[in-house]
């Protein structure tokens, strides 16, 4: 027997799913525990073991791999909680990071921001100019040393930095990318004066053409090295003593797993680990149930993400941001707000009812979590609006107080705008509702798609809650709750789900068309180390897929689109064909014949991924089929809840998931109680179990017509 693991740590709760060879899927949830959040990962492991009958390290002597994904080094750049670092630059190019190339008044920022230009400052440096330092030294955009490194001047600087108590340097210098000898010479010299400072190169973590975003990724890196380094090492030594002997892997930004040893190397491209997990998850979900094109949500206790799969695949994007600074990091596309369970309802100078992006977290937590935490939150409005039970979450586990729920909301919502305590909560899950609504909008419609082709998939311990209402937002009719064996861990589902993904890329700007043979050396030259750094994961592969990626652009423009490149030799053809499909994913971006192909067009960046196949594809197991549509056996009452403000206090049939069986029919409005979630079924929809125990929510199917569908197997 041997087990995979995904281990999904979250600001408010960790998760993680179980999967055998066998067939078996087991999950299980349990607090985060900031600052320390490797005692949380041993807290649901051991869940996990007690649900097998084993003691955690016979569990993990069995354990083929874990996958890992954490927001603490995202959690970390966000709030600046990070440690001094130093920097290293070429003479003349150090205010390059202060400057922001423009770009830090606008990136990041929301469309009311944007508006407000005299209120648009650059405070969000990422160093103070102490810590920013220029040695001498040019290489030029072919590569060719112009000058030398002036070593004494170096070794100056980096005393310097050192004498400030800094422990961890980023070194990015002019066109490092096309020769990067001088920051290789930097980082030996750095090891002179001390061998154990974090040193990350431009070179390595970003050899991508421009100053700004390199430089800035660069030290991003370098600010969260360290800490991942520590703590990454710290959970493995744990984990081994417990017996663990397969790899301990991190999640990636672009969806893959790598080896824990080698992550903080690289530590930019785990910010996003845990936001592309349920990405990752809805993929392979998808596969069994023929879904190609789904809308991934996932709410949790902070955030709200959405990401897309088109045609099967997710939607791929090469840079990211973060305070407002552009990363060069290949990621899946995801987008955040700060709308979880645990944002914070408030009212603006206007009087506005607004809910966060500021959350109580796991701790305190909402109000009604009896930890000190004051502020009303969503949470709380769906306890008082009887959405979520009164005895608790976690099945009981987790005891939450209705009395602390109303006197936050009371307090500091519903007293300041003259209503009730309940007309403020139906209020708050009504803007809940209709702000994530507006993020698919920016998802789905601004990518060009249009919603009503896709699946929406909801999960998370918040999701299913608001799944039906931000679905009608964007006219999304058909929802599914990935219940059964993973409820709301389904991000954890996702982790154990991915393969090894490496990513190398540089960039070589030339003009199409341009000398197959020289872009055929870059791509040879990238595989390698693909290839070199797959064999250093310490699996066995299955399989190893690679894909060749150009990012182009029309001369003289900067929006760069990643293109794909067909394998094998290139010649004339291959190009002329790459150039063709950046044109057409120009014109579905940009809108038809906004391309000029007359301009010219450039190849700016190459890049390959890699992908190491792993022996496991964790799929979800099928559940007993019902004897009839009649779910009357897994109702155990009724509740009043109140999904609409006119309306008020309905009473609603509430069902225990574990009675629920494929084939069941509900009728809304209902409320399906799970131990990891609550799912909302809206008046005016069903939910339906099909063959996986997931839950189906469709507007306007009647019961009859579901009952056919989930017991013919169909999804669709």
């Amino acid at each position: 027997m041997a087990y995979v693991i995904g281990v999904d740590v979250g600001g408010t709760f960790t998760d993680a799913v179980l999967d055998d060879d066998a067939g078996t899927v087991l999950a299980a949830k349990s607090p985060s525990t900031p600052p320390d959040y490797s005692q949380g990962v041993l807290d649901v492991l051991e869940q996990l073991a007690e649900q097998l009958g084993k003691a955690l390290p016979e569990m993990l002597a069995e354990t083929h791999h874990i996958a890992h994904g954490t927001t603490s080094s995202l959690n970390a750049l966000v709030t600046g909680n990070v440690p001094a670092v130093g920097f290293l630059t070429t003479k003349g190019h150090r205010d390059s990071i202060f400057i922001m190339n423009v770009e830090g008044r606008y990136l990041g920022r929301s469309p009311q921001e944007l508006q407000n230009v005299l209120g648009q400052k650059k405070d969000h440096g990422l160093l103070p100019k102490r810590h920013a330092l220029e040695v001498t030294e040019r290489v030029d955009r072919d590569g060719a040393v112009v000058v030398r490194l002036d070593e004494d001047e170096t070794r100056a600087a980096i005393r310097e930095l050192l004498a400030d108590g800094v422990r961890a340097i980023a070194v990015s210098l002019l066109w490092s990318f096309r020769n990067p000898v001088h920051e290789q010479r930097i980082r030996e010299l750095i090891a002179e004066e001390d061998p154990d400072v974090f040193v990350a190169l431009s070179s390595d973590v970003s050899p991508r053409i421009r100053e700004f975003a390199r430089n800035a990724t660069t030290i991003m890196s370098t600010q969260i090295g360290p800490g991942l380094r520590d703590y990454l090492t710290t959970l493995e030594d744990t984990l081994r003593e417990n017996r663990l002997t397969g790899p301990l892997l991190v999640m990636q930004s672009n969806g893959g797993a790598v080896a824990a040893r080698e992550a903080p190397a690289a530590a930019i491209s785990t910010v996003g680990s845990v936001l592309t997990g349920g990405v990752v998850g809805s993929v392979a979900l998808g596969h069994q149930l023929g879904h190609r094109n789904i809308i991934s949500t996932d709410v949790g206790g902070t955030t709200f993400l959405a990401g897309l799969v088109v045609d099967g695949e997710p939607v791929r994007d090469t840079t990211t941001v973060i305070n407002h600074h552009p990363i060069n990091v290949p990621t899946l596309r995801v987008d955040a707000i700060g709308s979880g369970g645990g944002a914070i309802a408030w009212l603006d100078a206007g009087g506005n009812l607004r809910i966060g992006p500021h959350s109580a977290q796991a701790v305190p937590g909402p109000a009604c979590y009896g930890n000190g935490g004051a502020e009303p939150t969503n949470t709380d409005a769906n306890l008082v609006l009887g959405i979520l039970p009164e005895r608790g979450l976690l099945g009981g586990r987790k005891p939450l107080s209705l009395e602390l729920a109303r006197e936050a909301i009371d307090t500091r919502i519903a007293k300041p705008l003259g209503l009730t305590v309940e007309e403020a909560a139906a209020a708050i899950y009504t803007v809940q509702n209709a702000q994530t609504g507006d993020l698919l909008r920016k998802t789905v419609v601004e990518a060009g798609h249009d919603p009503r082709g896709f699946v929406l998939y909801a999960f998370g311990g918040a999701g299913p809650a608001h799944c039906a209402g931000y679905a009608a937002e964007v006219g999304c009719t058909e929802v599914v709750v990935p219940l059964g064996s993973v409820a709301s861990a389904f991000s954890a589902f996702g982790l154990a789900s991915s393969d090894i993904i490496l990513a190398a890329e540089l960039s070589d700007p030339m003009n199409v068309p341009f000398d197959p043979q020289r872009a055929e050396r870059n791509f040879a030259q990238l595989e390698q180390q693909v290839r070199e750094g797959l064999d250093r994961q310490g699996l066995k592969f299955e399989n190893v897929e690679l894909y060749r990626e150009i990012d182009m652009r029309y001369s003289m423009q900067l929006a760069e689109v990643t293109t794909a490149v067909v394998q094998g030799p290139l010649d004339t053809a291959a190009i002329e064909e790459a150039a063709a499909g950046f044109e057409e994913r120009y014109a579905s971006l940009y809108g038809k014949e906004a391309g000029f192909r007359e301009a010219g067009i450039q190849a700016i960046t190459f890049r390959v991924r890699g992908v190491g196949i792993l022996p496991f594809s964790p799929a979800l197991p099928e559940v007993p089929v019902a004897d009839s549509p009649d779910p009357s056996a897994a109702r155990t009452g009724t509740r009043p809840v109140c999904l609409n403000a006119s309306l008020g206090y309905v009473d609603t049939a509430v069902y225990d998931y574990r009675e629920l069986r494929r084939g069941h029919v509900l009728t809304g409005p209902a409320i399906v109680e799970v131990p990891t979630t609550t799912v909302v079924v809206p008046a005016g929809t069903t939910g339906a179990v099909d063959h996986l125990g997931n839950l189906l929510i469709r507007a306007g199917a009647s019961a009859n017509e579901e009952a056919t569908l989930v017991t013919a197997g169909s999804a669709s």
